[in-house]
């Protein structure tokens, strides 16, 4: 917390002998626009740029290997962003509520997303996830109602509860055969998915999974499934076309 509430700050360059930025230790500079982060810094701590709502860019140095907790929370003012492929993690809440943000490229040396990575980033348009990613944390894209298409890369083996919950634009969304779990409600209230295939590698569709996707006309599930939970198709009003497969036992 070393310059938190400082609210005239607007610029800081940080010297090459700082290795690590602190928990808040920008937190809640709300004039602060400008930050030159140097090559030394290795890790970007929890809440380190939190409500930072004038930061109109940042640029990560490759030196940089984690980003904290709520490290960019509510940075209102923030458009675009570049994470370096020396990132290897991102943490719950690193960039949600960043309300401008319009585009992200996961780079492949991440290999998680914490939950709530971009929770409510309502301008998000494009998102590029690494080849590396194994996991998307619950709700990491929820009520992100800009995004409209995503690829999910053959690495990532579950999907977290809510993970693309009220992104209203999304229209299409691959589900790779490496996904073995998909969480509840995980595309609900995506109104403008239409359709939607079910690898065989995935074994139940949980509560509330499709609720709501009132554009969604067709489903194909894969062979494994063997439960469909309760809502899972809910308000699905345009739903015309969906196969159940024999090994669906409940």
């Amino acid at each position: 917390d070393a310059f938190e509430y400082c609210s005239s700050l607007t610029s800081v360059m940080i010297p090459s002998s700082v290795t690590s930025l602190g928990n808040g230790a920008f937190s809640s500079c709300s004039n602060l626009t400008n930050v030159a982060i140097p090559n030394s810094v290795t890790s970007i701590g929890y809440r380190t740029f939190y409500c930072c709502d004038s930061l109109i860019s940042v640029t990560i140095p490759h030196s940089v290997t984690s980003i904290g907790d709520s490290a960019f929370y509510d940075c209102d003012s923030l458009i675009s962003l570049t994470i370096p492929n020396s990132v290897t993690s991102i943490s719950a809440w690193a960039f949600a509520n960043c309300r401008n943000l319009t585009s992200v490229t996961i780079p492949d040396s991440v290999t998680s997303i914490g939950d709530r990575v971009f929770y409510s980033c309502h301008n998000l348009t494009n998102v590029t996830i690494g080849n590396s990613v194994t996991s998307i944390g619950d709700r990491t894209f929820y009520d992100c109602e800009s995004l409209i298409s995503v690829t999910i890369p053959n690495s990532v083996t579950s999907i977290g509860d809510s993970a693309f919950s009220s992104c209203s634009s999304l229209s299409s969304v691959t589900i790779p055969s490496s996904v073995t779990n998909i969480g509840y409600s995980a595309f609900g209230w995506c109104t403008s998915l239409a359709s939607v295939t079910i690898p065989n590698s995935v074994t139940s569709i949980k509560n509330e999974m499709f609720e709501a996707c009132t554009s969604l006309t067709t489903v194909t599930i894969g062979s494994s499934v063997t439960s469909i939970g309760d809502l899972a198709f809910d308000c699905c009003t345009n739903l015309i076309g969906i196969t159940i497969p024999n090994s669906v036992t409940s």
